[in-house]
């Protein structure tokens, strides 16, 4: 997707504070379709193959570089040890970026929906300008920096603060974004200075200064919805719906079928095959994948799950973290199932717990079974066996394995290996005492009437 070949260096801003979410947790980690923000941002330049990722962390560093850690192991986080502005915050990569030929990109980890398209537009406009602004032309102008240009040359960036009349009429707004070679940038951002009434460094300064060394600075414009910051609570919930919206209208594009798009949720990661059918009130939390052909039923959750083409999954089911649902598999209503495979076209269709299991090809698991798979200290694993017939309400206490063929009866309690095309009872012997459920009964009414 490049569109020069010169290296790639990112640089993320992942310092702030964030103080208008009100919260202990950092603003770069909280989740929009179940990624951190962070996420999105480094997800917006995946395509561009970068070759050096920075991310500049400050406010609860140790949680965001934690974060870091599981979202792109590769990337290098440098402090901010105070926050003084944007421009110093990208000055702290400079030792990271030691010795690297190419350019750098600048984005914001609280800006989640910039198109990998759009920064390549700006690596493209790198082969004639020396700096590149991502630029938008804003609804309401009002309080953004003002991109001043002339002609396709962009002479600086005013603040709506400092902005005259004229200047204020001008919609072409700032996003911060910034691409540029990386030698340059640093270079430029050496000589920004503070003189102004935070007393910060402003990597706005940076077209109008790299202008007065000879430098050409230009812009690039997006659409204004993919500059949008998240600094507050509304503003995120904001950004979900937006998020959401862009995810269906790609699911349906992509030949999803969903009856009521606008409930249905997805997460960032979430896969979803051609000829699909996802019905409606389902959640897609993180990592999920549902092949072709498969159908999600109306009020189901799946977190950390692969549904195989053809197979049904619901309605009101449950697929916890590692579960792995086989080809024309059928998960039933009011299941639910954790780390646990299901074989191929195995059904588990109603009222039954299925974890830390197997389950072979073409079994089924009948109304009310639970693998009991927790002592209370360690979980233990159940095997079930291809075209096994697990009786309804049958408790299958773990670790035990139930050959191919084999059944348990109804109601029964397994506690041992079950060997093939065996079938296992393991109930209590039934007894009947004639009359004793009316002298019980009437025994029972006696003493509520004597308390009444």
């Amino acid at each position: 997707m490049q569109a020069n070949s010169k290296p790639l260096a990112l640089v993320v801003l992942a310092a702030g504070a964030g103080t208008r979410m009100m919260s202990d947790l950092p603003k770069p980690l909280h989740p929009l379709g179940c990624a951190p923000l962070l996420a999105h941002a480094l997800a917006s330049a995946a395509p561009l193959e970068p070759s050096r990722i920075i991310v500049v962390t400050g406010h609860g560093a140790d949680q965001v570089e934690a974060a870091l850690e599981d979202i792109v192991p590769e990337a290098v986080a440098v402090r901010q040890a105070e926050q003084l502005g944007t421009g110093h915050a990208v000055l702290q990569a400079a030792d990271a970026l030691e010795g690297f030929e190419g350019d750098a990109v600048v984005l914001y980890a609280d800006t989640p929906f910039i198109r990998p398209e759009t920064l390549d537009s700006m690596r493209a406009a790198r082969a004639s300008h020396d700096i590149v602004m991502l630029g938008f032309e804003a609804a309401d102008p009002t309080g953004y920096g003002r991109l001043v240009m002339d002609g396709d040359r962009l002479m600086r960036i005013v603040e709506h603060k400092d902005a005259s009349d004229d200047i204020r009429k001008i919609s072409l707004c700032n996003s911060g974004l910034l691409c540029a070679d990386a030698g340059v940038l640093m270079d430029t951002l050496r000589k920004v200075g503070n003189d102004n009434a935070n007393g910060e460094y402003y990597l706005t300064d940076v077209p109008e200064i790299a202008s007065a060394d000879g430098k050409s600075a230009t812009v690039v414009v997006c659409d204004e919805m993919e500059t949008l910051g998240i600094n507050s609570r509304t503003e995120l919930a904001q950004a979900e719906a937006n998020f959401q919206a862009l995810r269906r209208a790609e699911m349906l594009e992509n030949g999803v079928t969903m009856q009521a798009p606008d409930t249905v949720f997805f997460a960032l990661d979430t896969y979803v095959g051609r000829d699909a059918d996802i019905e409606p009130n389902v959640y897609f939390g993180a990592d999920v994948t549902v092949e072709s052909g498969a159908r999600i039923r109306a009020f189901s959750h799946l977190e950390g799950c692969h549904v195989s083409a053809g197979a049904i999954v619901g309605p009101y089911a449950r697929l916890r973290p590692g579960t792995e649902v086989g080809n024309n598999a059928k998960i039933g209503n009011f299941v639910e199932v954790k780390t646990a495979e299901i074989g191929e076209g195995a059904m588990v269709n109603h009222l039954s717990y299925v974890g830390d299991a197997s389950v072979g090809a073409r079994a089924n698991i009948g109304a009310g079974t639970v693998t009991c798979n927790y002592d209370g200290v360690m979980k233990h694993r159940t095997e079930i066996g291809e075209d096994a017939f697990i009786g309804s309400d049958s408790m299958l206490v773990a670790p035990v394995k139930i050959g191919a063929k084999a059944m348990t009866a109804s109601g029964s309690v397994v506690t041992e290996d079950v060997p093939d095309g065996a079938l296992a009872l393991g109930r209590a012997k039934q007894v009947n005492k004639p009359g004793l459920a009316v002298k019980l009964m009437d025994r029972l009414r006696a003493i509520k009437a004597k308390r009444g």
